[in-house]
């Protein structure tokens, strides 16, 4: 979580927009559990982005109030959405063709490990007692152009999400193209896991010493 008392970082709600912003005009893109879902509620203005849900709905809005739920619309996560006008509902295995043929722009999902090279781990930590199966995780980092990350740098117990090398399953190796986190930006390229903007209050430093890896910058790294 964002430490409020030194107000260092983004919280989820800025994370979210700071997903939101990056996704082109006209995008066709399909969110993740959890802190993903949040990036439907902030469209900037202007701008036209179609969201899928991989249980059959293309044209998701944002979430509803408490009052205006329905319980019978519901994304991936069982947790009540609304449609925009023009919205299309449809059979699962239609919602995996769209993914599997390459016909969603962006995902954008959670991670328990993300490493230098793009290798995403978000389904199981390898215990005994984990979930048995990856989901669709697996067909949405092997059939989407692009894949973006949205989680907290660090896990509850301090230990780095994004490092050197993955120590969980892979849900797909070589596939996440960014990662947003409440310290910072990170661009993934074969140069290496580069800092497109740091959060507030968060330096350089800062922010290597809670990464278990090597990270650039750029010359005109935002701060």
């Amino acid at each position: 979580m964002v430490n409020t008392n030194n107000n260092i970082g983004w919280s989820r709600t800025e994370m979210a927009k700071k997903v939101a912003i990056d996704i082109p005009n006209g995008s066709y893109v399909n969110l993740g559990i959890g802190i993903p879902e949040m990036v439907a509620d902030f469209v900037p203005d202007g701008r036209e982005v179609i969201y899928q849900t991989e249980n059959g709905l293309l044209g998701m809005g944002k979430v509803p109030e408490k009052e205006n739920e329905d319980p019978e619309l519901i994304n991936a996560g069982k947790k009540c959405v609304t449609s925009i006008p023009g919205a299309s509902y449809f059979h699962h295995a239609d919602s995996f063709t769209m993914i599997r043929g390459g016909h969603i722009d962006i995902c954008v999902l959670g991670a328990m490990q993300v490493s230098k090279h793009g290798d995403l781990a978000n389904w199981s930590t390898g215990a005994k007692d984990a979930i048995p199966a990856v989901g669709g995780a697996m067909d949405l980092v092997a059939g989407v152009k692009r894949i973006f990350v949205i989680t907290q740098h660090n896990t509850k117990k301090g230990d780095p999400k994004i490092v050197e090398k993955c120590s969980f399953p892979l849900t797909g190796k070589g596939v996440v193209e960014r990662i947003y986190t409440n310290l910072a930006i990170l661009e993934v390229s074969e140069d290496g896991l580069f800092v497109k903007e740091l959060a507030p209050n968060v330096s350089f430093e800062y922010l290597e010493q809670r990464t278990g890896t090597t990270l650039k910058q750029y010359a005109e790294t935002q701060v």
